[in-house]
């Protein structure tokens, strides 16, 4: 390193060509980390808006209404699974005659009740998957913003 310092004038002359390298290669090519600081910011501002608009959500007799409904399908599903076993211990015979009505259900119609219960419980879960809460890991947001940049606060200064 001694024709380095000799030709440039030491290691705080190199520590300074590096920096203006650094600083040209940013001007130049916008810097990655801070473009997805930015996005982060960004996004993290349009979720705590769009979270803001559900704080207090309308619970008027209707909207309970509909959701005590909306919650009656898997426990009468369940029950109702559970009661056709009681019920084919109970009377055998009477059981027996309601699966051979059953059997006589053509299948088409089999298929579209599938499609039905898949569809309804598909988007049962689809809409928990979307409403769960977001949490963000500690120390994931960053803290800097564009406020901190020296050089847009220097190109500001000479725009005003």
């Amino acid at each position: 390193m001694g024709v380095i310092d000799k030709l440039v004038g030491g290691p705080a002359a190199v520590t300074a060509l590096g920096d203006a390298a650094r600083g040209l290669a940013e001007t130049l090519v916008p810097s990655a980390t801070k473009r997805m600081e930015l996005s982060a910011e960004a996004q993290m501002a349009a979720l705590n808006q769009l979270g803001a608009e559900f704080v207090n959500p309308a619970t008027g007799w209707f909207d309970r209404a509909v959701n005590g409904i909306n919650r009656l399908p898997r426990p009468l599903l369940a029950f109702g699974t559970i009661g056709l076993f009681v019920y084919a211990m109970v009377d055998p015979a009477r059981f027996a005659a309601r699966m051979i009505g059953l059997n006589a259900v053509p299948e088409p119609l089999w298929w579209l009740l599938g499609a039905v219960v898949a569809f309804y419980f598909g988007a049962r879960e689809t809409h928990y998957f979307r409403n769960r809460p977001v949490t963000v890991p500690a120390g994931s947001v960053p803290s800097s913003t564009p406020e901190d940049n020296p050089a847009l606060a220097d190109w500001r200064a000479g725009q005003g």
